[in-house]
């Protein structure tokens, strides 16, 4: 069965002051219709406490789909500060059975060294996925298009999945970072679907501007298609980047959870 979640990253947009306001969030995205959450750890603060998780997600009536942690990974090994941030997590994942740790990489400055940072990023992602699998956890991996990403363009993505220890971890394709990077994101879904266990829909204008959901050019409903004909079982979570976002990120998500309503639910089924 495919299910809804949303996104933090929205509320990241406006800065800092959503950061230890995750109910907030939890309130808007129940209000807009989704079924679950998916935070970036920097938003849990008080809520890193398992048993409150548990109880704020059973008063907005949402599940933990996801929890997203993004780190530097720039050495071969992960620092000693990674390795123990990411069993921080491990371990908070052991209360929630069925969420699935995400792993995004920070983008850097540029592209330099590239091929040198991509086998960093991978043999660091591959040894925590490894780690979390051995509990029982489910993990994928994200990459996105800023400038700096070492995993932006087509190319990069045959490295990426060539990389990845698939047995550990899966992929989780952003629409919209796909086309960003001068990709279609159907040929990409279609391209790795095997190995697809996460999809995030983010929309963009044909100039690269981020669009709100709808009002850009991806076919979200196409995908949505593709997915279920093709038996996804999993996921699908928006994330709102347009600029909207900056000024008012509670009214885009319950414009994006009409969308939802009109346009991708009666697809599912």
């Amino acid at each position: 069965m495919i299910q809804l979640a949303c996104e933090t990253y929205t509320w990241q947009m406006p800065g800092e002051q959503y950061k230890g306001k995750l109910e907030h969030i939890m309130d808007i995205c129940a209000r807009a219709g989704f079924s679950g959450i998916e935070p970036e750890s920097s938003f849990l603060q008080h809520l890193e406490d398992p048993v409150k998780m548990k109880e704020a997600l059973d008063k907005f009536g949402l599940e933990l789909a996801v929890l997203c942690i993004v780190e530097d990974w720039h050495n071969e090994e992960e620092s000693e500060e990674e390795k123990k941030r990411g069993d921080q997590w491990i371990e908070y994942l052991s209360h929630f059975p069925g969420t699935i740790l995400l792993t995004v990489q920070m983008p850097g400055a540029d592209r330099s060294n590239l091929r040198q940072r991509q086998d960093n990023m991978i043999s660091c992602v591959n040894s925590l996925s490894r780690r979390a699998s051995e509990k029982g956890i489910v993990c994928s991996n994200h990459p996105n298009s800023p400038s700096g990403s070492v995993f932006r363009t087509s190319d990069d993505y045959d490295i990426l999945l060539d990389g990845l220890d698939l047995d550990a971890t899966g992929f989780c394709p952003d629409l919209g970072h796909i086309a960003k990077g001068g990709m279609d994101p159907m040929d990409i879904v279609q391209k790795y679907r095997e190995t697809v266990n996460l999809i995030h829909y983010k929309d963009m204008y044909e100039d690269g501007r981020w669009a709100a959901t709808g009002e850009g050019f991806i076919d979200f409903q196409g995908i949505t298609k593709y997915l279920v004909d093709s038996g996804y079982e999993g996921w699908i979570v928006m994330e709102d980047e347009c600029d909207t976002a900056i000024t008012n990120p509670d009214e885009l998500t319950l414009q994006d959870g009409l969308y939802i309503d009109n346009f991708i639910k009666p697809l599912l089924g």
